[in-house]
């Protein structure tokens, strides 16, 4: 039995009342009920009401009547109050959903196209870095929901083109250019005893502080702009060299976080051109206008934005002028279906008139969407990085948190230096990405390092070692040879059983509203619930020698499995044993 059942019983009975309702509205409706005792699932009434002259209640006993008699595969349906709660056959059930998630494995909740049906193309941009300061900890947010969405949406049969846009040029790289150019001179990151991606931001914060008291920096910081924009080769050799130490540094973080691997990387100096001729274009059909300063606007107060420059009074461009051409290029190169932008809600302006601006020049792409998330700071207050406040950088985060891991680890267990580096990484991932991912993206949030490693509660950790805890059980009756010939067959459901059952068969329909919202939140939600149903399984209902034991053993397979899935959902490693 499964929810598609459920809306086909339901979409014959709201025919036979004449409420002509679409199976995606009953699907967008149905709900899974808080406890088991209530059903598997459960049809609210309430918006019923609005189109017909009856109370929820008599509808739900209305369409309760229609269903003249319980369908095969089904226990029961019953109304109560203003739903009508629908149950499985829960034995059936249980040995038929173990078994299917047990055949598919790591595949449970795919959706496989076949190869003569042409897959959606999704286009992902992350995390778009400046390469004038290193990666932070708004980075790391990014970077897991991307790579969360990224692996939802291609888990549901999309196909999945990873993009990174480098941000390498602009007034606030030649501001560290400035600054490098008059204090560094001939400094590297090797003599500077830095990882390369730091020394940019290290020039970043020093020309923010110094420009206060000597003001011809922001004159060479623009000077500089002019000069790279002209083919200076003098500024063009120090820009490429700083880029260089910039990208050297993002791919080791890259790496260490496991990002997957960028299937284009675009460099904001290789389009900008583009972007002004597009703004030249439309200067000339009089969708832009040239102010008597001589920069290039667009008025959009009747749209109820602000006038937008892209292009300045000295001809430079913004970033604005690129975007416009690179959100075109895109959709060029791939044909894509769906490109989405992973940046903190602080750009929702910027993507308001980006997308205005497109849409006034004609293009009208389905699928272009800002997927904005809230920002990220740490228990000690807001993050300002142009300040160069400590402790902020991604790489200090994970290495902080990495310590506080390997502390508990060493308390814990007796490994080899390779192992402790090697198992608490995992762990660390583990814990910094979950704590970002189980909050709604939209949210502002903090990031408590010694809350994220916490083996109880709602942590990544407890996670690695519930799916841990898991994989013991089934070693343990391996090496006892406690396996037995009976038949899989349940004699009697208990609670923890019904309700671990119950949360197993809510993956894909968790997994469907997640790809629906592109909200990662809703996995990690589940994961940790079901990882709670799981352990109270473990403690109420004994694997070995029970007269169970060989469908108990399937659960505790199944369970593994689902788990897996949901971590890789949301870029978590598992570990077998904690």
């Amino acid at each position: 039995m499964t929810k598609e059942s459920v809306i086909k019983i339901l979409q014959e009975a709201l025919d036979e009342l004449d409420l002509k309702i679409k199976s995606e509205e009953i699907e967008n409706l149905l709900e899974v009920p808080k406890f088991t005792d209530m059903g598997d699932f459960a049809f609210p009434c309430f918006s019923l009401a609005s189109k017909i002259k009856m109370s929820p209640q008599e509808i739900a006993q209305n369409l309760r009547a229609e269903i003249k008699k319980i369908p095969s595969g089904f226990q029961d349906i019953q109304v109560a109050g203003p739903y009508i709660n629908f149950f499985f056959n829960r034995k059936n059930l249980s040995i038929k959903l173990v078994n299917e998630i047990i055949k598919q494995k790591d595949n449970y909740g795919k959706i496989k196209i076949p190869k003569s049906k042409k897959r959606i193309q999704t286009m992902i941009e992350c995390p778009s870095p400046n390469t004038n300061k290193p990666l932070h900890i708004g980075h790391l947010r990014n970077m897991s929901i991307g790579d969360s969405v990224a692996k939802i949406s291609a888990f549901s049969g999309e196909k999945i083109i990873w993009a990174n846009l480098n941000n390498d040029r602009g007034i606030h790289i030649c501001k560290s250019m400035a600054a490098y150019q008059k204090y560094g001179k001939t400094k590297t990151p090797k003599s500077e005893k830095i990882k390369p991606d730091h020394v940019g931001g290290k020039y970043y914060v020093m020309f923010g502080k110094r420009a206060e008291k000597n003001k011809q920096l922001e004159v060479l910081a623009h000077r500089l702009l002019q000069k790279w924009e002209s083919g200076d080769s003098s500024v063009r050799t120090l820009w490429k060299k700083m880029n260089k130490w910039a990208y050297e540094g993002f791919e080791k973080s890259y790496k260490k976080f496991n990002l997957p691997k960028h299937d284009i990387t675009y460099y904001e100096s290789d389009i900008y051109k583009k972007g002004k001729e597009i703004v030249q274009k439309g200067l000339k059909d009089g969708i832009f206008e040239k102010r008597k300063d001589g920069a290039v606007i667009i008025n959009l107060e009747k749209e109820g934005l602000d006038e937008k420059v892209l292009l300045r009074i000295d001809g430079t461009s913004v970033y604005m002028t690129t975007d416009l051409y690179l959100a075109t290029l895109k959709y060029k190169q791939y044909k894509l279906n769906k490109s989405y932008y992973i940046t903190g809600n602080e750009q929702d302006y910027h993507f308001q008139v980006l997308f205005k601006i497109l849409e006034k020049l004609g293009f009208q792409p389905e699928g272009l969407k800002h997927l904005s998330y809230g920002m990220v700071t740490l228990p000690s207050g807001k993050i300002k990085s142009r300040e160069g406040t400590k402790g902020i950088t991604m790489d200090e985060i994970i290495e902080n948190t990495q310590e506080l891991v390997q502390k508990e680890l060493i308390k814990r267990f007796k490994l080899s230096k390779k192992e402790l580096e090697k198992r608490s990484l995992v762990i660390t991932l583990a814990a910094i990405k979950y704590a970002l991912l189980k909050v709604d993206i939209k949210k502002n949030m903090i990031y408590d390092p010694k809350k994220s490693i916490a083996m109880e509660g709602d942590t990544g950790p407890y996670l690695l070692y519930s799916y841990a805890r898991a994989n013991s059980i089934l070693n343990k009756v391996m090496k006892a040879k406690k396996k037995t010939k009976n038949k899989c067959h349940v004699l009697k459901l208990n609670s923890s059983e019904t309700e671990l059952v119950q949360k197993l068969s809510t993956f894909k329909t968790v997994l469907d509203k997640s790809h629906a919202t592109l909200n990662p939140s809703l996995i990690a939600k589940y994961s940790y619930e079901l990882s709670q149903i799981f352990n109270e399984f473990y403690h109420n209902s004994p694997v070995m020698d029970s007269e169970q034991q060989e469908f108990r053993l399937k659960l505790v397979t199944a369970f593994k499995h689902v788990l897996k899935n949901s971590l890789y959902l949301i870029g978590i490693d598992v570990l077998e044993e904690m």
